[in-house]
């Protein structure tokens, strides 16, 4: 396994890398000056094609009437005996639902205004699928124009959950649907094929670790989630998930500011933390607390970093001056869920009207 340097290679003269993440229906949006995203008629007809929207075999007449008004009619106003009429009580429920999904997010100027509204707001209710969705969406958005596969390999993790593992030095991360496809599919490489014609339970999943050598190759398999991302110590990955951070932030929150990757947090007294996981949270919390915190689970914390301001202004006056850490960790499985929502509330800052 190659392990990746710390520069990723430039793009050939006159190459532009290509589009990515186009699952994600980016192209299904509207884009405005200001750089956010708007869903058209199309986006909301790819909302409704979702499984858990299609009607079944079994739906009844009037169910079917729905989906195909709203297919034609996306922002149409759907009266409560229209849901009543259902036959379905699970059916009127999941379409109550994403009416009022589709209504909060057609409420915000903007998808990206929806999402910090949706989480500021309360997302109890919402199915998780949706949420997903307009999360891709967002960091697709904020991800726009960036060049570096091994960024935008780290904002995965953003909408996508992970599998860790600690393998040869390098700390690996893997798309977690990716791996139990290959798991079922008997997709384990060579020497896992050999483990199991020889009646051996496979040992390892064959999967491709981004590097300099393969990077050209993300954009054309973007939408694949096949790459690993290493993010040990100083590795490409490390630094890949500092830079999409700083770009999320400052699409989502209009905040410039730099994160520098740490390997461990040597301050005392520190005064603000934000936990991007519900693991690192809970760690970095107990930590702050002087709780006395087992090896077994410090070990699972897989990246720090450290966030500064470019406006000291714009920050809560007790944390002024003073760095802000990150943490990102696994749980006791080793997956990794990251939770791009605990910036809403997590990050420093003072409401606009009082900065100004």
């Amino acid at each position: 396994m190659q392990v990746p340097h710390h520069h990723p290679p430039a793009p050939p003269p006159g190459l532009v890398p290509g589009d990515f993440w186009v699952a994600s229906g980016h192209h299904l949006c509207d884009r405005d000056e200001a750089g956010r995203i708007h869903g058209t008629p199309d986006l909301w007809r790819a909302f409704c094609a979702r499984p858990e929207l299609v009607p079944p075999e079994e739906a009844c007449d009037a169910e079917r009437a729905l989906h195909a008004a709203l297919l034609e009619e996306t922002m149409r106003t759907v009266p409560p005996a229209e849901l009543a009429a259902l036959a379905d009580p699970d059916a009127r429920e999941n379409w109550q639902v994403f009416l009022t999904f589709r209504d909060r997010v057609a409420a915000q100027p903007s998808l990206e205004a929806a999402w910090l509204a949706l989480y500021r707001e309360g997302v109890a209710g919402i199915p998780p699928i949706f949420l997903q969705m307009l999360t891709h969406l967002v960091v697709r958005s904020a991800m726009e124009t960036e060049e570096n596969p091994f960024v935008l390999r780290a904002a995965e993790c953003l909408f996508r959950p992970q599998r860790a593992g600690i393998h040869q030095g390098s700390t690996l991360l893997a798309d977690e649907e990716v791996l139990e496809m290959k798991a079922a599919s008997g997709d384990f490489g060579p020497l896992g094929q050999l483990l199991v014609e020889a009646g051996a339970p496979p040992r390892e999943i064959e999967i491709d670790v981004l590097n300099e050598a393969n990077a050209p190759a993300y954009f054309a398999r973007s939408d694949a989630h096949d790459f690993a991302l290493d993010i040990a110590e100083g590795r490409e990955g490390q630094h890949g998930i500092a830079r999409a951070l700083e770009r999320l932030i400052a699409h989502l929150f209009g905040e410039t500011v730099a994160i520098r990757p740490v390997p461990v947090i040597e301050d005392h007294n520190w005064t603000w933390h934000v936990g991007l996981d519900a693991e690192a949270t809970a760690i970095a919390n107990d930590l702050w607390h002087g709780r006395k915190v087992r090896q077994e689970r410090l070990a699972r914390i897989l990246w720090l970093g450290v966030l500064e301001f470019a406006d000291g202004a714009r920050v809560l006056p007790k944390v002024a001056g003073k760095p802000v850490y990150l943490a990102i960790a696994m749980d006791a499985a080793q997956k990794l869920r990251m939770k791009p929502q605990n910036l809403v509330a997590g990050l420093p800052l003072l409401p606009r009207e009082a900065a100004a």
